[in-house]
């Protein structure tokens, strides 16, 4: 069976409404994607660390409830868990302060077992943090060289805006190594100051990697790919209750999308028609909205249990 494995940071958000905290869950980019995916059927793994202390422990035992290996999780002696305090306004949009001292990043772990069709999600500060830099590309590499499909969500916040010009090689090796690139209209007004999904894509994306999906919140996603495919798709109409972990689940929904319709190493290489990216930009925006209708960061266990894959081993001929 396919396996997801995401590499990125864990942290708690604390979530804000009119200025009082109305509650706090386990967070990160890539971690909330990767648990939306475990509560769906996917053999799923996360690569991270976390801090040594009640938090920690709990985001350790948060990934082991809904399903998702938690083997490659570092705990350092005297490590704090980062705190994200997430301000929600007026229309459940999100605002974040980020509490976490990143020059005492670190990251060791074993290679877990990745093969030819996996698929690695990466993205935000932790793909371009120089500190923990090596360790991160050199797992990319590894996936790379044993066929895996590569997934980078550029997700570069304006707080690292003086941070730019530092870790630019770090995000064009990302871009390089990437077969799918997302990035939002925030990410490439603090990157580049553009906010147009052509300009975007001919300028700063297309020799790196050629299949782009652009977002920008209500407006329509935006997807450039090969063979000239260019096409816009309206988002689906949501009652929004929070807007956190939208990004992430967008990002869950692709991947699982490129495994319920099989798109393996070979389409990604061939390149993907209209229809299949119709599909799994579909998967997309269903994962997307149903995580905004609640206040936690990943899709609810009861979609995650009607929409569950099945591994092709289990279904009778």
């Amino acid at each position: 069976m396919r396996k997801v494995f995401g590499i990125g940071e864990t942290v708690l958000d604390i979530i804000f409404k009119n200025e009082q905290p109305i509650g706090a869950v386990p967070g990160g980019s890539v971690f909330n994607g990767i648990i939306s995916l475990g509560r769906c059927g996917v053999t799923a793994s996360f690569i991270s660390e976390a801090g040594n202390d009640r938090v920690g422990r709990n985001i350790i035992q948060f990934l082991k409830d809904n399903n998702v290996n938690a083997d490659n999780i570092n705990v350092y002696p005297g490590s704090k868990s980062p705190v994200s305090l997430a301000f929600l306004d007026e229309n459940n949009d999100a605002e974040y302060l980020f509490y976490k001292d990143h020059p005492h990043d670190q990251l060791d772990f074993i290679y877990p077992d990745v093969q030819r069709d996996d698929i690695v999600m990466f993205g935000s500060y932790y793909a371009v943090n120089p500190v923990i830099r090596s360790q991160v590309a050199g797992f990319l590499d590894h996936a790379r060289q044993r066929g895996a499909i590569i997934y980078y969500d550029i997700n570069f916040r304006s707080s690292h805006a003086q941070d730019v010009m530092r870790i630019t090689p770090n995000l064009l090796e990302n871009l390089e190594m990437a077969d799918i690139v997302r990035g939002s209209k925030e990410d490439f007004m603090v990157l580049y100051k553009k906010d147009d999904p052509d300009r975007v894509y001919q300028s700063e994306i297309s020799f790196y990697c050629k299949k782009f999906i652009f977002t920008q919140g209500a407006k329509p996603v935006e997807l450039r790919a090969d063979g000239g495919l260019k096409k816009s798709y309206p988002v689906i109409d949501t009652d929004t209750v929070s807007t956190i972990g939208a990004g992430d689940n967008f990002n869950a929904g692709i991947v699982y999308g490129m495994l319920k319709y099989d798109i393996t190493r070979d389409t990604i290489d061939e390149g993907l028609n209209e229809e299949q990216w119709d599909s799994i930009i579909r998967c997309a925006q269903e994962f997307c909205a149903e995580s905004c209708k609640h206040i936690s960061n990943y899709i609810p266990k009861e979609f995650g249990e009607k929409i569950k894959l099945i591994p092709k081993s289990e279904i009778e001929p």
